[in-house]
């Protein structure tokens, strides 16, 4: 039997909704930001894997592809807030760019945000953003009727609800990973365990936006992933770590799940879209576990039309 991992859910992918929070916590400053840029581009299902579902006429047809970031900022906010402005701008450029015919989808979107993330990085410095000990991390999705594409610098992090399994989209790019610590010794880098990994007892990420100090170790090079959609989606999490470092990606599953569920149940005349309850419930136990950090959250709710109970007429 096939899965239904193995096609694409055909939606028009208007009708998604969303939720967030941005909150400074505990930090004296706000160095998070974030970017949610709906219809960002308007592409054909072929150019974002394809479109198998009965419910598709054609790969020729157009429908809208959103934009989610989140940019957790260290040494300042500059560079977070940059990205924020003018990321999504960046990788709708270099889509737009003149690339060989012969490229095959994937291998687009990954030169594509490759090319996407250097640009930003270096308009940094062309622009005077900030000073070179100034950074951010970078985590993206493009959310398209087909897909979920993430690309990641850091570690921030995307997880997906898919029925009862949350299934990481992103990796940590820390300094103590295997293939990233490898790289930065190969590279004449050191890693230095004080008060955790840190790439030269500074830097507690391998990859980010910035930090032109720490070159050629740090590197603003993102990892990108392809998710198919299916039916069993449930919702989409991106989060900095100011969650990540007091939940587990299980944990926040479990919370993103109950809360979406008896939303469902509900006889609530409550118009608060589900994944705005989500986004304000994991910031409240993020800042109830004591989170030390900004903390910045989106969720995506991946179901187009949530039904809700109806509530019984009264009578007259």
């Amino acid at each position: 039997m096939a899965s239904t991992r193995d096609k694409c859910v055909g939606r028009s992918n208007k009708g998604v909704s969303w939720g967030f929070t941005s909150v400074i916590g505990r930090r004296k400053e706000m160095e998070d930001a974030i970017a949610i840029i709906p219809g960002f581009m308007s592409l054909t299902c072929d150019r974002v894997g394809g479109c198998t579902a009965p419910s598709s006429k054609s790969s020729a047809e157009i429908s809208p592809v959103h934009f989610f970031g989140v940019y957790d900022g260290h040494g300042g906010s500059q560079v977070a807030k940059f990205c924020a402005k003018r990321m999504h701008k960046a990788i709708a450029e270099e889509w737009d760019r003149e690339m060989d015919e012969g490229t095959e989808w994937q291998g687009r979107w990954e030169a594509v945000f490759a090319s996407g993330f250097e640009k930003t990085d270096n308009e940094i410095v062309t622009d005077a953003v900030a000073s070179e000990m100034v950074g951010s991390t970078a985590a993206v999705v493009v959310l398209s009727r087909c897909q979920i594409i993430t690309s990641n610098c850091g570690d921030s992090r995307a997880v997906l609800c898919r029925g009862t399994q949350t299934i990481p989209l992103t990796v940590d790019q820390k300094p103590d990973r295997q293939d990233e610590l490898s790289r930065i010794e190969g590279g004449g880098g050191k890693v230095i365990n004080w008060n955790g990994a840190r790439v030269l007892g500074v830097l507690a990420m391998s990859r980010a936006i910035g930090d032109r100090y720490l070159r050629p170790w740090i590197i603003p090079v993102p990892e990108t992933t392809f998710t198919t959609r299916s039916d069993e989606d449930e919702c989409l999490i991106l989060a900095s770590d100011g969650l990540w470092d007091v939940m587990s990606n299980a944990e926040v599953g479990e919370v993103a799940r109950h809360i979406l569920r008896r939303r469902r149940r509900s006889l609530s005349m409550d118009e608060t879209p589900a994944a705005q309850v989500v986004a304000d419930s994991l910031t409240e136990i993020a800042c109830g576990r004591n989170s030390k950090d900004n903390i910045s959250i989106i969720v995506i709710d991946l179901k187009s039309k949530r039904k809700r109970q109806q509530r019984p007429p009264l009578n007259s």
